[in-house]
């Protein structure tokens, strides 16, 4: 083994990686009772041995250094190797070939012997070349992989070069010319007879607007400006044919095209869309430039060659992000690219994008007054908004629901609570609403769950039976059902289109957005343990909860992607964030009753996964019957005793919140959601200024929402180190910094010694909020003193 592989291994230790290997040699030898030596081995049955041999090889993909290390092989790392011997845990030869392995470790040699019979496994035998489906079924049952999405930043500016990166992973790839993708999305008889008539009239007369050769006045130049104006124009003009033809089919929209003037998301970022379709205002004038009027996006280029994803394809992503963002009824979002004379329909929803073929408008115009009429004259639901809320003729949104044994229901919509800015993901849509006979507060959780994950509703239902308190409780949950199909991607919004027959391309995401160090006129960052980050000034952020060359296959795709179906969930527990407590010792007081909660979770045999800002409210309300404080979504809460992975393709959770040990790919269990508490109070301290105020961006911290996983966990243990107490005062706002001693105190009971508990410990239940109530009582009594 070189030098520079001996580096890496000594810069990143095993650690506690295979202490799972070592547990179970221990029970089954104790189960046996023989002696544990590596003797031992010859009198455990293969099955037993090769539930030891499977975790060992995870646990060594869970090391850092696995990732690092290069591949004996032509694959990227020895992760890639590691990953597929696992899936190889089936063959013959599978046991024979780890056993001197797995003795190398249960001799505890060190690192570099280990590493070095790992090395001589992946180089020397015979294994599959095609990676697994899903590395979910290579990862421990209690595991989910981690994906990133662009719902999953928060206090952020979400600077252009940011989520440029964030949206190249979050779609991944971009499936385009789809056979059959214009009969799925347009596929009307009507339509297409009603396009033929008008196209017809476009070749009549002396002048006709389109004649051999292409349409009439299109530019020579195909500059923004030029085009723009004959886009415009030509859809205009479709627009009138088609009233005069007679159908049922009526335009109501019309182009907008200013690609000067930026619209500002609800996320504070500035987009600049080039042309959309928007429908017709009531007064006859344009109207306003906004993401709320923007129904069909669209983005042009003027050379043929910027039709990739790297260019035209990620701009119309960005846009399409906004738009999503802004209609919490959408489904999904149709829009197009039109580089010089080459158009293409796109089709963005919760799995990532799909596209038609290009056509060559000046080639293909009856193609092309279909695609114009499509947009002017579809219907909401066929752009994607969801028919089953509607709005009654008072005005008020209703959802309507059948309970079990009872009679049908409305649900009265009172306000949007919260709405994910993804395209890829659960892009979880949350409404308070009520009834109007017991006018009981409910809230109505719309998401996209893949369909091999835990049923969230069927998870609170059982839950309900357990008694488990500051919980958000049971109401109702059900599968959404649109034009009696249950709605899924791929089969009611894709209409079965298959993917494996398009051509798939990279977004070419990088595999670390972050540079191996960021600097900025206010601060500072290092990339190592025992690093400080200085402080800088703090910037007004928009809102503190959630922020090259073409690649193709033209092969059939390897993969089908996963399948995700919208579910609906509704819970009789409401409240706020609990960054909207009206107090301190409130706020200390929720976190001390949602950790009361978790563990009350954790009795009844479930773990919740995924503690952030968003999942801990706090209800002030006198007069509402939900609990003061409770938790709620338990989209990635499992049984913490669950036979088997889920299946499910990845997760996505606020990475800010991430235990350290998440982020290092170790099993997720409590103690990692209760050092999740930790890190949202931390972070509340830094990003808020107390109730009401705007929340903010600290340049010290943006990056965690960016970098990678590896490079986080080492930011939060550098955090948490000797330094904390003077990083905390330097970043800490003025509101918080009473709380500056509990923190300090926290640290001590999550962060023993400045580490991460190495063992797994119930009592910290109990020391953390034994720190939050006697936190909160000196609060109390400091606030009674200052006002005597």
């Amino acid at each position: 083994m070189d030098l520079r592989l001996r580096e890496i291994i000594q810069a990143n230790p095993i650690s506690n990686q295979l202490d799972a290997v070592h547990f179970k040699f221990k029970s089954k030898c104790e189960e046996k009772d023989i002696p544990c030596t590596t003797a031992a081995l010859d009198q455990l049955d293969r099955k037993e041995l090769k539930d030891i041999v499977v975790s060992l090889v995870l646990g060594l993909m869970g090391a850092p250094a696995s990732q690092l290390l290069d591949s004996p092989g032509s694959r990227t790392n020895l992760f890639e190797d590691l990953a597929i011997l696992a899936a190889s845990s089936n063959r013959a030869n599978f046991l024979d070939n780890i056993l001197p392995l797995l003795k190398a470790v249960l001799a505890n040699n060190n690192d570099d012997e280990i590493w070095a019979r790992a090395f001589d496994i992946c180089a020397g035998t015979s294994i599959p070349t095609t990676p697994p489906r899903s590395l979910l079924s290579l990862v421990d049952v209690q595991q989910t992989p981690y994906s990133r999405n662009a719902a999953s930043s928060v206090n952020t500016n979400e600077l252009r070069k940011d989520m440029d990166a964030v949206i190249k992973e979050d779609l991944g790839v971009m499936y385009a010319d789809i056979p059959g993708f214009y009969n799925a999305f347009f596929g009307e008889k009507e339509l297409e007879s009603v396009s033929q008539k008008v196209f017809d009239k476009c070749k009549e007369g002396p002048d006709p607007l389109f004649r051999e050769g292409g349409w009439t006045g299109w530019p020579q130049a195909t500059t923004e400006t030029p085009v723009l104006s004959w886009f415009k124009a030509i859809t205009e003009k479709l627009s009138t044919f088609a009233k005069d033809v007679k159908s049922t089919l009526s335009p109501r929209r019309k182009v907008l095209a200013r690609p000067t003037q930026p619209i500002t998301s609800s996320t504070g970022a500035v987009r600049k869309p080039d042309v959309s379709f928007v429908n017709y205002s009531v007064n006859g004038q344009d109207p306003e430039w906004s993401w709320g009027n923007i129904l069909i996006p669209g983005e042009l280029k003027s050379n043929p060659k910027d039709d990739i994803a790297s260019k035209v394809w990620l701009e119309l992503a960005l846009k399409v992000r906004e738009v999503l963002a802004y209609y919490e009824t959408r489904r999904f979002v149709l829009g197009f690219t039109l580089c010089g004379s080459l158009l293409r329909v796109w089709n963005f929803d919760r799995l990532g994008a799909i596209g038609s073929e290009a056509i060559d408008i000046n080639q293909d115009g009856l193609r092309f007054v279909f695609t114009i009429l499509a947009f002017l004259c579809m219907e909401e639901e066929q752009l994607g908004f969801d028919p089953t809320i509607r709005t009654r003729e008072d005005g008020k949104q209703i959802i309507e629901i059948q309970r079990q044994g009872a009679p049908m229901e409305q649900l009265i919509i009172e306000k949007l609570i919260t709405r994910s800015a993804c395209i890829v993901g659960r892009a979880t849509t949350c409404w308070k609403a009520y009834t109007e006979e017991s006018k009981l507060p409910l809230v109505i959780k719309d998401s996209w769950q893949y369909i091999e994950r835990n049923n969230e509703g069927e998870m609170l239902l059982e839950i309900s039976k357990k008694n488990v308190v500051n919980v958000a409780r049971y109401y109702h949950h059900e599968t959404v059902i649109i034009n009696d199909k249950i709605d899924d991607v791929r089969g009611n919004v894709r209409r079965d289109l298959d993917i494996t027959k398009a051509g798939k391309f990279s977004m070419e995401p990088r595999s670390s957005v972050e540079p191996l160090s960021t600097t900025s006129n206010t601060g500072a960052v290092q990339l190592h343990r025992g690093s400080s980050i200085t402080a800088g000034k703090k910037r007004s952020a928009s809102a503190m909860l959630p922020p090259s060359k073409r690649s193709r296959s033209d092969a059939p795709t390897e993969e089908t992607p996963p399948n995700r179906v919208h579910r609906r969930v509704i819970i009789r527990d409401y409240g706020k964030p609990i960054c909207e407590a009206s107090s301190l010792p409130a706020l200390l007081k929720a976190l001390e009753g949602c950790i009361e909660g978790h563990k009350s979770l954790h009795e009844a045999g479930f773990l919740h996964r995924d503690i952030s800002i968003n999942n801990l409210i706090i209800n002030e309300d006198e007069d509402n019957p939900s609990y003061f404080s409770f938790l709620i979504d338990l989209d990635l809460a499992i049984k913490e005793l669950r036979p088997e992975a889920s299946g499910a393709k990845g997760r996505t959770g606020t990475r800010a919140f991430m235990a350290i040990g998440a982020l290092e790919g170790e099993q997720h269990s409590f103690m990692h959601d209760l050092e999740s508490f930790f890190w949202v109070l931390f972070w509340l301290c830094i990003h808020s200024d107390g109730p009401g105020t705007r929340p903010l961006v600290s340049p010290g911290f943006e990056h965690w929402n960016y970098v990678s996983m590896r490079s986080l966990a080492q930011f939060k243990f550098a955090t948490v180190g000797r330094g904390f107490k003077t990083q905390l005062k330097s970043h800490c706002t003025g509101y918080f910094c009473d709380l500056i001693p509990c923190m300090e105190r926290l640290c001590e009971v999550v962060f023993p010694a400045g580490q991460p508990h190495a063992q797994q410990d119930e009592g910290l239940y109990s020391r953390m909020r034994d720190v939050l109530r006697k936190s909160r009582e000196e609060l109390e009594q400091l606030g009674s003193s200052a006002e005597a």
